[in-house]
């Protein structure tokens, strides 16, 4: 069955904290994965990236700030918020932070009401369907509310897989997407779908897009995936 939640990775050493956050987090209607340590985060992140991270700076093994400076040096998570979460409040710290490519900085003890509004707004940056956003490229405007999709002044007929396969499109546009990159974000985790059904839903959103004319606007990446624009 298809998810549409937003999924946010949580890394704390700190049992207490760690479950603090998860709760608040899932709370909010996040789904939410764990991670007590840097080099666990590195391994949930490579099999399974999430939306948005809340990374604890200070950890056994690998730091907050090296795991957070693998995600932001690697092109298929770069675009991944990262929120730090670090006891550290000097000014040099801060910055030290944001400058490894942190996309927040949040001092410890934090309101946890305050933390939720930062996960939000980061998530507004990065993934604008998760908030009711409309989206825009080029002539195509995507309504996620009312789940309609004009492409200049006609409305265009999608079904509910080519939409999903079209607003993930157009949250990252330019971005390559690998067949099981899409069949997690667009089918779920818990539902197996052979890589082919991926070709089968392109062709019909390639089909759709140019129901009055327009021209072809997803672009095949040979042996990698696929990519809008």
């Amino acid at each position: 069955m298809y998810k549409d939640q937003t999924r946010v990775l949580v890394v704390e050493d700190e049992p207490a904290q760690l479950e603090v956050l998860a709760y608040n987090l899932e709370a909010e209607g996040f789904c939410v994965s764990r991670a007590r340590d840097g080099e666990e985060a590195i391994l949930v992140i490579a099999e399974d990236a999430p939306d948005i991270i809340v990374l604890d700076w200070m950890m056994p093994n690998i730091s907050g700030i090296e795991v957070c400076r693998r995600i932001k040096s690697n092109s298929e998570t770069r675009a991944i918020p990262v929120i730090m979460l670090s006891a550290r409040s000097e000014e040099v710290d801060k910055v030290r932070g944001l400058e490894t490519g942190a996309d927040d900085y949040v001092v410890k003890p934090y309101s946890v009401i305050e933390l939720m509004a930062r996960v939000r707004t980061q998530l507004r940056r990065a993934r604008p369907s998760s908030m009711g956003q409309k989206l825009e490229f080029g002539d195509i405007i995507l309504d996620v509310e009312t789940h309609k999709v004009t492409r200049g002044s006609n409305e265009l007929k999608l079904g509910p897989t080519e939409f999903r396969l079209l607003t993930t499109f157009m949250e990252r546009p330019g971005r390559v997407w690998s067949r099981e990159h899409l069949l997690d974000r667009v089918w779920g985790r818990d539902l197996f779908v052979d890589t082919r059904t991926v070709d089968v839903h392109i062709g019909r959103l390639r089909k759709a897009l140019a129901q009055h004319g327009g021209g072809d606007l997803v672009r095949t990446v040979r042996g990698v995936g696929y990519a809008l624009g």
